[in-house]
């Protein structure tokens, strides 16, 4: 990217930033329980025959996710969760017959379409005794274990990384034909397979626990990860992993040196629509899916991480040729290409990651009474510095690796040793970027 590129995409997203502040509207957040029969707190002259609670979304059926209990904590629901009438966003349990007038307690935990777990209890009283103390009433809770917390962060970081190092395929088929026969090139990219490979298997152990509420003794538990797979995110976990399975089977195709042309473009063709899926698949499970006008913020979503993926991972291919070039390797038209490639990156990051806050933050107050808000603006601070280093970078381009037309060598040379550091600041802006992105997936907006 050169410099004047640079600094427009740096105004853009100033721009934006402003825009953002100004018009910030308000937006979905974590599901939320709207009302329930009987309400929290109600008294009733005889037993219910069924419980039921009405949500702000549609989450289906989840087993499991309503139990009646007494006084002394047992059981008193019969039967599974249902849907009562025809409304999407109701679910009930039914209780068992002839209850005894007494003091009962409803406790509720479902997913929100974003993945994120709600739980929370509210009580009603049957006859005149005394009502039991409600641990939550009808607003919605969403503790979860620590150990559960801190590793479900950990491993959405690891993946977001892995997306990263898959995207440095960009690079690798556009901007450098070498890399085809790069071992280092290669290597990287099975890494980002490998990588995502693993944390959707860690993320769908997790998952079970973190809905539940459970520690890490529970990743296992054949109950929980059947609750996780009856759910759009577990389906979406097992999609994301055939992708990148996929994936893994068409690079070496795609990376074969001598490949006729047509089938290089069927394997890259295909790459595209693997690619896309593992993208998918993350932008269907977070906070986007909570916006009422759902198509809007996924789309947004889809471009912020892919140009992200495209940009920060040919960042990373690039910091490795220019460190340890191949032997006769001319890397001006590599920078060169890459430049372009970068543009476009920065110009849909900046776009796209505007629009997603513009849907996705409740308010404009988020921005600062918030850790959500406090994430996002750290998440923008982080990219300008982002661009401002690669607007320094790219200056060194030219000077750097087009060989001493306007000076001596030993200033080539500098100005060489000068993009290999700021190449290498942008890789580890890049990686705390990402852990922002990270830690803001599991942040509810309005939290």
């Amino acid at each position: 990217m050169s410099g004047r590129t640079a600094r427009r995409a740096l105004a853009l997203l100033v721009f934006l930033a402003g825009w953002l502040v100004l018009g910030a509207t308000p937006a979905s957040a974590h599901v939320e329980i709207v009302s329930s029969t009987p309400g929290d707190g109600a008294r009733l002259s005889a037993a219910p025959s069924l419980v039921s609670v009405t949500l702000s979304e549609n989450v289906g059926i989840q087993p499991g996710s309503i139990k009646v209990v007494d006084l002394a904590g047992t059981q008193v629901d019969s039967g599974p969760v249902f849907q009562p009438g025809d409304v999407a966003e109701q679910v009930a349990v039914r209780l068992k017959p002839n209850l005894p007038d007494a003091s009962y307690l409803v406790e509720y935990a479902f997913v929100s379409a974003d993945s994120h777990p709600v739980r929370g209890t509210f009580a009603f009283v049957v006859g005149t005794g005394p009502l039991v103390t409600s641990a939550g009433a009808v607003s919605a809770a969403t503790g979860t274990d620590a150990g559960v917390d801190f590793a479900s962060t950990v491993v959405r970081w690891l993946a977001y990384l892995g997306v990263v190092l898959l995207g440095g395929l960009a690079f690798a088929v556009l901007c450098r034909p070498a890399a085809r026969t790069d071992g280092r090139a290669r290597r990287l990219l099975r890494w980002g397979i490998g990588l995502v490979a693993v944390t959707t298997a860690a993320t769908f152990v997790l998952q079970g626990p973190y809905a539940a509420g459970r520690n890490l003794e529970a990743v296992f538990d054949t109950g929980l990860l059947a609750d996780t797979l009856r759910v759009a995110y577990g389906k979406l976990l097992l999609l994301r992993l055939a992708a990148v399975v996929a994936l893994a089977v068409l690079l070496p195709r795609l990376l074969r040196p001598g490949l006729p042309d047509r089938l290089r473009s069927r394997y890259e063709n295909l790459a595209m629509v693997t690619g896309f899926l593992v993208l998918l698949t993350f932008s269907a499970t977070g906070h986007p899916v909570t916006d009422p006008i759902m198509f809007v913020s996924v789309s947004a979503d889809l471009v912020h991480f892919g140009a992200i993926a495209v940009w920060a991972g040919g960042l990373v291919q690039l910091a490795l040729c220019l460190y340890r070039p191949a032997p006769g390797e001319d890397l001006a038209p590599v920078a060169a290409r890459f430049s372009g490639l970068a543009a476009g990156a920065v110009t849909a990051i900046a776009i796209s990651g505007a629009v997603l806050a513009l849907r996705i933050m409740p308010s404009l107050s988020t921005l600062w009474t918030t850790r959500f808000g406090v994430l996002v603006l750290l998440k923008i601070a982080g990219f300008a510095l982002l661009l401002a280093v690669a607007s320094r970078s790219r200056r060194a381009v030219r000077r750097g690796l087009t060989g001493p037309a306007e000076g001596s060598t030993k200033t080539v040379t500098a100005d060489l040793r000068r993009l290999r550091q700021a190449v290498a600041v942008e890789v580890l802006l890049s990686v705390v970027v990402l852990a922002l992105a990270a830690m803001l997936t599991v942040t509810p907006p309005g939290g």
